[in-house]
């Protein structure tokens, strides 16, 4: 029998990235379902663009990329979606993140109904729920899913675009939170927790949020997988880094294809850190497909 292939949705923000070189695709939930997709699932994004230039180049480009635009909403009064990046005199980047574009508008559509109704896992963050709109359309998307729909909430906390309340209802609405060691003392204080980290913090989010997986991905360091009843701690792998943009979408997206074959935490941190480390190890979030990488983290044993 062929292996079951899952539907998996990557819910948000699509947007470009304006920098001093030119643009390149963003967003968490493109780079997500490319990777789901490369492992073998069937990726798909959700969202919207504007009926504009940009709007057209990000459909010819995830097409590209083997995914479909069936589920981009077009916006004929919204802009797509942009992000200023300015890099300082001591080299660090600055965003902008501009609001009020297409993605700021999602439409609850009998389209995205159906998709909802079909998905096996979705995945999305705090982000593209910033405006009340979005937020709205998102929130009854995750509540026409199956029961046994996997809801994966990346937290991604970006510049201001996020609040207790938005913290609260996600986590109410996810089975697995995926956050890293920068945002979890923010998650932590927001929500009311304490002072903690590590497995201790894991253990408070995960009891409170009534989750069953919380993720703690800490760069270099590797991560941290908590459920309720074992932790899991991975060291992560030596890599030379060519850039890390789009490395944490592909550590979300192997261990949602784990998970969703009832892989044990130690399998699951295993694939994830190796995918994760394999886009560091590349240019840009959506480096080519390489057969003996895939195959090795689709494989992945504990």
């Amino acid at each position: 029998m062929p292996a079951k292939s899952y539907i998996v949705v990557g819910l948000g923000e699509v947007l470009w990235d304006i920098l001093p070189k030119g643009k390149e695709l963003g967003g968490a939930p493109a780079n997500f379902a490319y990777m789901t997709s490369l492992l073998g699932d069937k990726g798909v994004v959700a969202s919207s663009v504007g009926r504009d230039r940009l709007g057209n180049a990000a459909a010819r480009r995830l097409l590209r990329l083997g995914l479909k635009t069936t589920y981009i909403q077009v916006d004929s009064k919204h802009e797509t979606g942009t992000v200023k990046v300015q890099v300082e005199s001591d080299g660090q980047p600055q965003f902008e993140i501009i609001e009020n574009v297409a993605w700021d508008f999602f439409e609850w559509t009998p389209l995205w109904q159906a998709l909802a109704e079909q998905a096996d896992a979705v995945c999305f963050g705090s982000l593209a729920q910033r405006a009340p709109q979005s937020r709205a359309t998102i929130r009854t998307f995750l509540q026409t899913v199956r029961p046994t729909t996997l809801c994966v909430f990346d937290v991604n906390l970006r510049q201001s675009f996020y609040n207790l309340e938005t913290l609260a209802e996600s986590a109410k609405h996810a089975d697995i939170m995926k956050l890293n060691q920068d945002e979890l003392p923010k998650v932590l204080r927001i929500l009311g927790g304490p002072d903690a980290e590590g497995e201790e913090a894991a253990a408070w989010l995960l009891k409170t949020c009534a989750l069953k997986l919380v993720c703690l991905t800490q760069g270099a360091m590797g991560s941290l997988l908590v459920s309720a009843k074992e932790a899991h701690q991975h060291r992560g792998f030596k890599t030379i880094v060519a850039d890390t943009v789009g490395a944490g979408d592909a550590f979300t997206a192997a261990l949602v294809h784990h998970y969703l074959r009832g892989a044990n935490l130690e399998e699951m941190n295993e694939a994830a850190n190796r995918m994760g480390s394999w886009v560091a190890s590349q240019v840009g979030a959506t480096p080519r497909a390489e057969v003996k990488v895939l195959e090795s983290i689709r494989g992945v044993k504990g």
